[in-house]
């Protein structure tokens, strides 16, 4: 099974007042993540695993969340939650330190979650359908000595 890893933890400290990652692009209210997620789970994605900070999770979960986790229960697809915290790092904090730790330590957010090939992108980012196929076409010839058992977009 392949999984999607959506980097949703930033916090946009250029982009002003709200959640960058949650704010509407059209008309209808869908967001940025809505158009990756659709174009995954046609590409043949089957797990989503959001990563997120546990200061937005109320926001996140009403705003695209509830309404992602419905759609995909009714098409086979898992979605979870991974966790961002500044603290989860082996020794101190330093101080005045306010920002996450950047992609990597977003991706071992998901230690125990991903279990097989991913791919990771970013929650304000637009790909477009054929970046998904071609990742998935990618990971599904990986072997399983392969470096290609994952992948950023």
């Amino acid at each position: 099974m392949k999984t999607l890893a959506i980097l949703a933890a930033g916090i946009g400290s250029r982009f002003g007042e709200g959640i960058k990652q949650l704010e509407s692009v059209d008309d209808h209210g869908h967001i940025i993540i809505d158009y990756s997620i659709h174009d995954a789970i046609a590409a043949g994605f089957r797990r989503i695993i959001f990563i997120i900070r546990h200061d937005i999770e109320a926001d996140f979960r009403a705003v695209i969340g509830e309404r992602i986790e419905s759609l995909c229960a009714l098409l086979g697809v898992e979605v979870a939650y991974a966790f961002q915290e500044l603290a989860d790092i082996p020794g101190e904090v330093p101080e005045g330190r306010k920002k996450p730790w950047g992609t990597g330590h977003a991706i071992l957010a998901c230690d125990g979650l991903i279990d097989s090939p991913f791919v990771v992108i970013n929650a304000d980012d637009y790909y477009g359908p054929s970046a998904f196929q071609s990742a998935y076409e990618a990971l599904s010839e990986a072997r399983d000595d392969d470096r290609r058992r994952y992948m950023m977009v």
